[in-house]
């Protein structure tokens, strides 16, 4: 796994507190939809064994990543579960440094330019920056002004009426949530059909 990927597949969708058994029926929804990078969030239940599932059952189709990573022990239990990266909400040295020493992807989340630039220092490969749609993607071009070789991925509030726009002012990719797998949702099969096209209409929106 490496930045080269999430250039090329652009989208990462996010899932977050589904059970393994609800995880991996919306992966291969996102599968079939054409999703590549996908994020499980770690406040999610059982969600190391689910990692470990997901990493078996879908090796070099899918690129399964680990999200709300907050510590180092939790970090170097989603890596030793599959995790191919490694997103937090904030910028932790530590954790930084522990994708950094297992040779996954650093994502780390910063907003302004300060934050940004520190966690560049420490190692990160991709910065996350959440949130973003009070902002939108003028606030990406600004940034990208003085930091154009900083690589990062806007979330929070991109759909497919705006996903484009992300990338044109120079965004290596998304973090998408909502906009094609909403929380607490019943997974049946109606639900898969709708998160299957959800994911679509972001592709589509994006060629």
């Amino acid at each position: 796994m490496n930045i080269e990927l999430v250039k090329q597949h652009k989208i990462i969708s996010i899932v977050r507190g589904y059970d393994t058994e609800d995880t991996l029926k919306i992966v291969e929804a996102l599968k079939q939809a054409g999703i590549k990078l996908v994020e499980v969030t770690l406040n999610s239940p059982n969600v190391f064994n689910t990692l470990q599932k997901l990493s078996k059952q879908y090796k070099g189709d899918i690129y399964i990543g680990a999200g709300t990573v907050l510590t180092v022990e939790s970090c170097q239990k989603a890596i030793d579960a599959g995790a191919q990266f490694i997103i937090s909400p904030d910028v932790n040295d530590d954790v930084i440094q522990c994708t950094k020493e297992n040779h996954v992807l650093s994502i780390p989340g910063a907003f302004t330019p300060s934050e940004i630039t520190l966690a560049l220092n420490q190692g990160a490969d991709i910065i996350k920056v959440f949130p973003v749609s009070s902002m939108g993607p003028s606030y990406i071009k600004d940034i990208l002004a003085p930091l154009n070789n900083t690589q990062l991925l806007p979330t929070g509030g991109v759909d497919a009426t705006n996903i484009n726009e992300y990338i044109n002012v120079g965004a290596i990719g998304v973090g998408v949530s909502s906009s094609i797998v909403k929380t607490n949702l019943a997974i049946d099969n109606e639900t898969l059909t709708t998160i299957k096209r959800n994911a679509q209409k972001l592709i589509k929106a994006m060629n």
